[in-house]
């Protein structure tokens, strides 16, 4: 089978999946609607996810962060983009229960995995790095972040990138700040 791979941070004391429903709610599940896990398309899509929700905005700040990154195995294909508009998907915590009123939607009808564009980086964010001759550079063409979302206790693999540490201080531009 064919799978992509993911990002997600988490508290390093912890396994990098939510296993029962007892998590909090978020932008594609209401309280007691999990476990649903969330991942990144990029290291850094999923680093900004943790400073968006955390309101962190200053490089001081980073200093006391301790979270792991994980690399996890993703299956390929049987995802569905929800049927919101962009400034919904990706906008305030206002437009949070509309979002998982589509969440709820798409899992009535069976679906049990999300494709969605990534709220917390600034468009364009998701690009990579390259290697040249004088050093590295922003990677071309710069792009959009997607955000995946498994439903229900999938079995993965994961390999962890990051333990304890902290995001680089270069993400802290590139996250959208979090509003009401």
């Amino acid at each position: 089978m064919a799978r992509r791979l993911g990002f997600r941070h988490c508290d390093p004391r912890l396994a990098f999946l939510w296993a029962d429903a007892a998590q909090p709610a978020a932008r594609w599940h209401g309280e007691g609607e999990g476990p649903a896990n969330y991942f990144a398309d990029t290291p850094i899509g999923a680093w900004a996810e943790f400073l968006r929700h955390e309101g962190i905005t200053d490089v001081a700040d980073l200093a006391g962060v301790r979270r792991s990154l994980w690399v996890v195995e993703l299956p390929e294909d049987g995802y569905v983009q929800p049927a919101v508009p962009a400034a919904v998907g990706t906008g305030a915590l206002s437009s949070y229960p509309a979002c998982q009123d589509e969440a709820r939607r798409l899992r009535a009808a069976g679906h049990g995995r999300i494709e969605a564009p990534a709220a917390a980086l600034q468009p364009g964010a998701a690009r990579g790095w390259a290697a040249t001759a004088a050093g590295i550079a922003p990677a071309e063409p710069a792009r959009d972040g997607i955000v995946w979302v498994l439903y229900g206790t999938p079995e993965l693999t994961g390999w962890i990138a990051v333990d304890a540490g902290a995001p680089p201080a270069s993400v802290l531009p590139l996250v959208k700040a979090l509003q009401p």
